[in-house]
Order: C-alpha cells, then structure tokens, then sequence
C-alpha cells in the first residue's frame, strides 16, 4: 500500500503495480502545507480521492476519513463514509481508534462500506497521546494495542493499520487477528506495508525531518529542482524555445501579416 494524493501520484502508483493506494490524511502536510493532519474536511478529501480515483483505476482505493468527520455519531460516520464512496470513489474508508471506535466501524460495514481500522499511534489524536510517539512499548500498552485490534476486527474491519508499535507487538497482534495488518513503522511481520509517496520518491527539500521507519527510494527533489534550473537558464538565455519546439508559417504569410499589422498601427 502507498499513498497518493492526485492525479500523476496516482497514476505512477498504479503503473508500478502498487496493489492498494491510500488517499491519506496525510496530504494536509504533503500536498496542502499544512502543520497537520487535522486541517484537512471531508469534502476536501473526497474532492482529492476523486482525482486519485481517475489516475488509479486498478488498485484497491482506501481513503481517509478526516478528524471531525466521524467521531460524533454513527450517523454522521455512516453519512461521511458514503459520500467518500460516492463523490470521492474510494472502494473503503479508513478511520483511526480502536475500542471508542469500534461502534463507528460496525455502523459504516452495516451500511455497506468497506473500513480499514487504524491503531497504535493515531496522527488525529497525536496531541492526546504526546505527539508522534511509539506506541505499546511496555506489556501492559501493548495490551491495549491489541484489544484496540481485536475491537476493531469484530466490529467488521477487513484490515488494520499498525502505526509506530514495537515489531514484536505487531507480530503478536497480527498473528492473533483473522485480518491482515498494514505496517508503518511496525516492523516487516505484518501482512503489508504502507508509506508516504512524497517520503520515498525524496520529493522534499533537504533537511526535511524524516521518521526512523521511512526509507527513501529515490530523490525526486533533485531530478526536478535539475529540470527547473534548466528551464530558466535556458530561457533567459533565449536558448529556448529551439526551433523544433516553435510553430513556423509560410513566409509570404508572414509577410502579408505584417503588413496587416503596420497598417492596423498607423
């Protein structure tokens, strides 16, 4: 699984044969400039999943169901869920919490729509839980880890994300449940993985703080930053447009314009 945010992020996960994409939260920070993911609404998202719809026919589409857009009510999740299906075209919501959320979970399956749980470390929450902390580090919170999951797969959840647990715990709990388990900083014994597009394509500036478990796979940054540089060199310097990127006309034509214009101006 791996994000993706629109259009072309979309299509280039799905060309490289990416099995699930995940229209995140997370594109508040990534592809809105925000300070976090809870600045993000629900038609806001569902407008992003849309244009990640139309680049990614093929994937299973999973989108986030933002912070204030589910937590109030069972009717109000079942309400958001459904217009991320119908305006957004996701194939399944995801939402974060466990055993608080558990009815939440059970109210959208009922009503038809596919939910992947999220537990451990929730980014919504993260002000609650004191910031973007490792999640189940002793016996005793590795324990509610694992209710949280075992919660969320009886209220009907197909799968469930494990963000920022030891591996050890994620290895237990996925062993324990009957659904698959999506890592993210959980160590490699959960069912799949999931990352940040932005993250490992290195489509960010240098010097951009990274968590320990996102590797880099490319430096998309520099690639286009090189492209950019060259752009502007060259069009100051009137090297481009070359010929061969420039429209001619038959020179009689021109001429006969010309005129047209010099008289047009006197």
């Amino acid at each position: 699984m791996l994000t993706a945010h629109d259009f072309p992020s979309a299509h280039a996960a799905s060309h490289a044969g990416i099995d699930s994409i995940l229209v995140g939260d997370s594109l508040a920070m990534v592809a809105l400039g925000q300070p976090s993911t809870s600045e993000i609404t629900l038609p806001m998202m569902t407008i992003f999943a849309r244009a990640v719809a139309a680049g990614a026919p093929t994937p299973f589409l999973v989108a986030d169901l933002p912070m204030g857009s589910y937590e109030a009510s069972d009717a109000q999740a079942v309400t958001s869920a459904v217009a991320m299906v119908k305006e957004g075209r996701a194939e399944s919501v995801k939402l974060e919490g466990g055993r608080a959320m558990a009815r939440r979970v059970r109210a959208i399956v009922d009503a038809g729509v596919p939910v992947l749980a999220h537990v451990g470390l929730t980014p919504q929450r993260q002000s609650a839980l004191g910031g973007f902390r490792v999640q189940g580090k002793t016996a005793a919170a590795a324990e509610e880890v694992l209710r949280d999951a075992l919660a969320v797969q009886e209220a009907g959840a197909w799968g469930v994300v494990l963000e920022a647990v030891p591996e050890g715990v994620a290895d237990v709990v996925t062993k324990m449940l009957r659904v698959p388990t999506i890592g993210i900083g959980a160590g490699n014994r959960t069912s799949g993985q999931v990352l940040v597009q932005v993250d490992i394509a290195g489509n960010f500036p240098p010097g951009r703080h990274l968590p320990k478990f996102v590797k880099r796979y490319g430096d998309v940054w520099a690639e286009v930053s090189k492209a950019m540089e060259a752009y502007r060199d060259e069009v100051k310097a009137r090297s481009y447009p070359a010929p061969e990127h420039t429209y001619d006309m038959k020179p009689e034509e021109l001429a006969r314009f010309e005129q047209i214009a010099s008289q047009i101006q006197s």
